[in-house]
């Protein structure tokens, strides 16, 4: 799978050297303006330096004249102490801005990965990048059909979406519409064309019409079904009236993720 992760210690570099500046700006200006002077590099002075008396009556009368008197090289006016301040808040939230996009990318990845596995995908190429390849909305097959096979394989699992909203769905390719769909079945991408289901009035049936059992893949296809009414207590079944397993993959929570982060979970 994709690691996001190895990021984090760059962003953390950056995150530091953000804070290093705009933890002492917010508190006083003053100090990093004086800090950074210590390495800017000044021209040599043409005019000679005049005596503290003479700039006293320099600026004495500069006031007596209505005009602003000079501050000392170095030292911040009031507007250039709230315009450093407005950048040191505006850094901070783009270090931590920063900080939630690259776990976010993380979260979504990690969703994707865990509902193909609860679908039954195994570890492969696909799982480098498993929103892109691991797991997808069906492109070809829609479940519809009549079953030819001499013996129809089982399928394994089923989800419900009607209220639940699965919230990975929004990050694979071709997701099924909420609105257009009360169950997903999953199958790897093989069996996707020959995935039967059939609504009955006791009983939803889904299997794959084929001859030979499905092989397990490293990505899964899913097709959403929208019954012709709610599913109540009607049971999913498979080959021979057993019963599907209904899983619940969904996206972790944020403290769920926070947590592991922090845990290293």
């Amino acid at each position: 799978m994709r690691n996001y992760w190895a990021l984090l210690p760059a962003i953390a570099v950056i995150i530091g050297l953000i804070l290093l500046y705009a933890i002492p700006t917010l508190i006083n200006p003053q100090w990093t303006s004086s800090i950074l002077g210590l390495f800017r590099q000044f021209p040599e002075d043409s005019q000679p330096a005049q005596n503290p008396a003479q700039n006293h009556a320099q600026n004495q009368a500069q006031n007596q004249a209505g005009r602003p008197a000079q501050r000392p090289a170095g030292v911040l006016g009031p507007q250039q102490v709230r315009s450093r301040r407005m950048l040191a808040v505006t850094l901070v939230v783009a270090a931590f801005g920063l900080l939630w996009f690259n776990v976010s990318l993380n979260r979504e990845a990690n969703a994707c990965y865990q509902a193909a596995k609860a679908w039954g995908a195994v570890d492969g190429t696909a799982a480098e990048d498993p929103c892109i390849n691991m797991i997808y909305g069906s492109f070809f097959g829609d479940g519809k059909g009549s079953t030819s096979a001499d013996t129809a394989q089982p399928v394994e699992s089923y989800q419900v979406v009607h209220k639940k909203k699965p919230t990975y769905l929004r990050w694979i390719q071709n997701a099924p519409s909420y609105d257009e769909a009360d169950l997903l079945v999953g199958t790897g991408l093989k069996c996707n064309l020959d995935l039967r289901i059939a609504e009955e009035d006791d009983k939803v049936v889904v299997t794959v019409d084929a001859n030979q059992p499905c092989p397990q893949e490293d990505n899964v296809s899913l097709t959403s079904v929208k019954l012709k009414k709610p599913l109540g207590d009607r049971p999913v079944v498979t080959v021979d009236g057993r019963p599907m397993q209904r899983i619940n993959p969904d996206v972790d929570s944020w403290p769920t993720v926070v947590k592991k982060l922090l845990t290293g979970g």
